[in-house]
């Protein structure tokens, strides 16, 4: 799969099917775990969207009069709605919360693949909005793989 990091603009030509990366990133802080899901799909066909932006600077204002701010959410939430997959990583640790708006945005279209483990501070919340609307839910990152190539599969060749 081909990787797209913001604010690079998302082809419309690009390989599908295209995969968005949602979980934590924490302003940095978190493991940069988007690196080991492209390593596991890089020989496929596809393209991945990944939010996780090489020159983010956390001190940007949370504002959308922010040009820089605005733009990074704008292709976030562009690259969600064109997914045709989505991966939300919730590691334990991390407190993920556009991670979680994410999940909650998404949980209806059936497009989410939800990788959570018990140590993650809103593990039960996580569960139920999981359950309620049927998102497949693993404990590890390899398990959520393991589940998106079972979402990939079902929507067959694009």
């Amino acid at each position: 799969m081909t990787p797209i990091l913001p604010p690079t603009p998302i082809p419309t030509d690009a390989k599908r099917p295209w995969v968005f990366l949602a979980g934590a990133i924490d302003q940095g802080r978190a493991e940069p775990w988007q690196d080991v899901v492209f390593q596991y799909l890089q020989d496929r066909p596809g393209t991945v969207l990944n939010p996780r932006r090489a020159a983010w600077d956390a001190t940007w204002r949370q504002d959308l009069e922010d040009p820089r701010f605005a733009e990074q959410v704008t292709w976030e939430l562009d690259a969600l709605e064109a997914a045709d997959a989505i991966l939300c990583w919730l590691p334990a640790g991390s407190q993920a919360p556009i991670s979680l708006l994410e999940l909650g945005l998404h949980a209806r279209r059936g497009r989410l693949v939800v990788g959570c483990p018990p140590g993650f501070h809103r593990h039960g919340n996580v569960d139920a909005v999981c359950r309620r609307w049927n998102i497949p839910m693993a404990a590890s990152l390899q398990e959520a793989l393991q589940l998106l190539d079972d979402l990939l599969a079902l929507q067959g060749p694009r």
